[in-house]
């Protein structure tokens, strides 16, 4: 999720790029630098942490009109200056590059690199674009991107300024954001349109695998695979200030449930290479994972819900008995633990009071520990013996939705490891739900960019006075957590409860026309069971709006409303059916005029018990 911009023009750089920066922190703040072409040769400044250590190390004023900048979110290799971006090559006065993704055979290229003689400087995959460039430079810089483009493999846009080109940048993006500035006489790069919003409202948003160069008046794209040229689409963006950062959304909640693909792909990008699982952040050897007696997941809200989709997938696939429970209860139950146990604590800001003290409760009491994060450095991570981060970036709306979802795969993750070191699982069954895992942000781009009918069922009920929310199996979790977002953001009464257990108290609220959302995907042995429950919903008069998988024609006779979500394997089906009741509860809100990016009575992080 790091940011990256880029500049050719007539202006000084420097105060551009940083202004830039400022615009795209959000998309990392572990540490930030610029690169600028000063005379003949290029000058770094780099600085760990917030942006304001960069914008205070920088030089009064430079006189550099080319330049590159770059606000990390680190992946590969800790917070460190050597790891911050722009990165270079053996020469550092000729080439730099900024990078956003992750270049997943960057092991291979690095030794292919060090054994022609290259010295490395960073921990970073991506400074393996830099030497590759370095190689490969024989005076034509668009082509030496080509011939990188088709070395690496992975998810990626980086953006390369060369000495021996003043007024050129060239860059290409793989499945990460790359938009295009067009200014009179100057040119930009970003990740994002709002880096460069107050300085021209032209842009183009360039295909994947289109490498496009620009220069002060002029700018030109290609293929990356055969070099034929590409016609890039300038249109003219209208967008206010505040609307730029949001990316053209209408607010950020709704721009965040929109970047939930690039946040799995970030989260399991380097933990997934070639197929094979990598999986290093749990801190557990071999032997302790196959040791292991049992795993407390300790969370509160949304990430309650995520640890318990956690506790279905790997008591399933590593046969461990896991046990989710809300940090606010179970630290005041006197647990029993011992190092045998593995207690996984997440949260998303990394300050959350109650999961915090579970933390250092098991800690206490001789058990292994590991967080689940979003933000680097944060209370949590110094709590414990292990941390594995979601790399989604910033999340502005107080109510969790990318954050969800990539703790959620980051769960997958964690159940297939345990099973292939366990041996509870075939190694073809972990290839393909791997396979699975991977395939899951195109399956979530395809309905994201579907047409499906929630506008009109939002229509329909948005002033109703209650709703009923029914899961069973793993649609149980999702159930939960989609009743919270309603709750959340459009202050409507919500109940989430097992569909079996409907008929033990719930089934009393029901009456004519009570909305009861349903996820129904196809959940093997349980499928059945829901259907029954849906009939006695319709059987009280309740009108049933069912969650279900493409393909399920059977739904349509049972159900009121259907929503279709892609087909996957059961378990993966959690992060597919939480998008539909996220827009869901995001219309209704909406429709009620009120803010959803910041619901009364909520923070964003809940740092006091």
């Amino acid at each position: 999720m790091c940011g990256i911009i880029g500049y050719v023009g007539n202006r000084p750089a420097q105060d551009l790029l940083i202004a830039g920066l400022e615009r795209l922190e959000f998309r990392g703040y572990d540490s930030a630098g610029i690169a600028l072409l000063e005379g003949d040769a290029l000058e770094y400044v780099r600085a760990v942490g917030e942006l304001k250590n960069l914008k205070a190390a920088v030089a009064a004023s430079s006189p550099a009109t080319t330049g590159v900048g770059h606000t990390r979110w680190a992946t590969h290799g800790g917070v460190t200056e050597d790891n911050a971006h722009p990165l270079t090559g053996c020469d550092d006065s000729k080439l730099a590059i900024v990078l956003n993704g992750i270049v997943e055979n960057y092991r291979d290229l690095k030794a292919e690199l060090e054994g022609a003689g290259h010295a490395f400087t960073s921990e970073t995959d991506a400074e393996v674009v830099a030497h590759l460039l370095e190689s490969l430079y024989d005076g034509d810089l668009l082509q030496a991107v080509r011939k990188v483009y088709a070395r690496l493999e992975g998810h990626f846009t980086f953006v390369v300024v060369h000495a021996d080109d003043p007024e050129t940048l060239v860059a290409v993006r793989y499945q990460t954001p790359l938009v295009v500035g067009i200014g009179e006489n100057e040119s930009f790069f970003a990740s994002a349109v709002a880096a460069f919003l107050a300085e021209t409202r032209r842009v183009a948003y360039p295909d994947h695998g289109v490498i496009v160069e620009i220069t002060p008046g002029a700018y030109r794209a290609v293929r990356a695979d055969d070099g034929e040229p590409v016609e890039l689409e300038i249109s003219e963006i209208d967008w206010d200030d505040e609307v730029a950062q949001r990316e053209g959304h209408e607010t950020f909640m709704e721009k965040e449930i929109y970047e939930q693909p690039d946040g799995i792909r970030e989260t399991i990008g380097d933990r997934v290479r070639h197929g094979v699982l990598v999986q290093d952040g749990l801190g557990l050897s071999e032997q302790d994972m196959r040791e292991l007696r049992r795993i407390v997941i300790v969370a509160c809200g949304t990430a309650y819900h995520a640890g318990v989709v956690g506790r279905y997938v790997i008591e399933e696939w590593a046969r461990v008995p896991v046990e989710p429970d809300v940090a606010s209860e179970w630290i005041y139950r006197n647990p029993v633990l011992d190092e045998d146990t593995l207690v996984i604590g997440i949260s998303q800001s990394g300050e959350t009071r109650d999961t915090i003290q579970a933390m250092q409760l098991a800690r206490e009491r001789g058990a292994r520990t590991v967080a689940i994060t979003n933000q680097m450095g944060s209370q949590i991570t110094r709590e414990v013996d292990s941390v594995l981060y979601t790399r989604t970036g910033l999340e502005v709306g107080v109510a969790a939705s990318k954050t969800f979802s990539a703790q959620v795969s980051l769960m997958y993750l964690i159940g297939l490891e345990l099973a292939r070191q366990r041996g509870t699982l075939p190694a073809q069954e972990i290839d393909f739900i791997l396979d699975q895992v991977w395939a899951l942000p195109s399956k979530m781009e395809a309905f994201l960019e579907g047409n499906h009918p929630i506008d009109d069922i939002a229509e329909r009920f948005y002033q109703s006075p209650f709703f009923l929310y029914l899961g069973r199996h793993i649609g149980l979790p999702v159930a939960l957590e989609g009743a919270l977002k309603l709750k959340e953001i459009s202050y409507i009464p919500t109940e989430a409860y097992s569909a079996g257990e409907m008929k033990h108290g719930p089934i009393a609220l029901l009456e004519k026309g009570t909305p009861v959302v349903v996820v129904a995907t196809r959940q093997n042995i349980v499928y059945d069971k829901v259907v029954s429950n849906i009939q006695e919903c319709r059987a009280r008069g309740a009108h049933v709006i069912a969650i279900a998988t493409e393909g399920n024609e059977d739904i349509q006779h049972h159900a009121n409303d259907v929503i279709y979500v892609p087909k996957s394997p059961a378990f993966l089906q959690a992060v597919l059916a939480t998008l539909p009741l996220q827009l869901l509860a995001y219309k209704i809100a909406r429709l009620r005029g009120l803010n959803v990016d910041r619901p009364r009575n909520l923070a964003k992080t809940v740092t006091v018990e």
